[in-house]
């Protein structure tokens, strides 16, 4: 994502707003489906932007919030797959449920900073509702295109968050010490900042575009019902 901060533009030196939104994909969109998942993600991170322009840490709850739906569909989803042919996983399952629990982790952490308002939590149950229901039924028709949907949204997350790290390294955001419960999950220093728990998110996040799209490359695994 990119954001323009000219100092005519933004001569107090404020949190510039978001003007455009530039795509930034690691992998390229070969075929209709990864045409499809790059289309959906695209839509998805510019409904972001308009929402939640310079607040990436309530950015980062709601879409945390969203992160962490697949991971579990695809489990239960692979998992039901392993049960009606009898054969191995592969470790999908294993992947995809750690994969739902670290994006939950990343909510837990990141709801302690940023603290949702009432609507946000509204918004966090009627956007996971919807989601969830959008996402099983696309995993049901190609696991493929639902993966790489998760590639190409964990692409965007990347880069979400390291404008939030510059953000803050620029001092226009805090960098408050890091909470507690990010201090225990990743094993931080005592003395840890926002900027370690950024930079630990980036981590996970780069894992998880790497596994994603992994998987949709994968045509056994993406077979659900073969």
């Amino acid at each position: 994502m990119t954001e323009q901060n000219t100092s005519e533009e933004n001569p107090q030196g404020t949190i510039p707003h978001i003007i455009t939104h530039q795509e930034k994909y690691s992998k390229h969109p070969k075929g209709f489906s990864d045409f499809v998942a790059k289309s959906t993600v695209h839509l998805s991170a510019g409904i972001a932007d308009f929402l939640f322009q310079e607040r990436y840490c309530h950015r980062a709850v709601v879409l945390e919030t969203i992160a962490a739906v697949p991971g579990m569909v695809g489990g239960l989803l692979q998992h039901l797959k392993s049960l009606r042919f009898v054969r191995d996983d592969r470790g999908w399952i294993h992947a995809l449920l750690a994969e739902a629990e670290n994006e939950r982790m990343h909510l837990l952490i990141y709801s302690g900073i940023a603290k949702p308002s009432t609507l946000e939590r509204v918004l966090i149950m009627v956007v996971q509702f919807f989601f969830y229901h959008m996402y099983f039924l696309l995993y049901l028709v190609s696991a493929k295109t639902a993966h790489r949907v998760v590639g190409y949204f964990e692409e965007e997350a990347i880069h979400s968050y390291k404008h939030y790290l510059q953000l803050v390294e620029e001092g226009k955001h805090e960098n408050i010490p890091a909470p507690l419960n990010a201090i225990t999950y990743w094993e931080l220093p005592q003395d840890a900042r926002l900027t370690d728990v950024i930079k630990a998110t980036i981590r996970d996040e780069m894992h998880h575009r790497d596994t994603n799209h992994a998987f949709a490359d994968d045509p056994i695994g993406t077979k659900l019902w073969s």
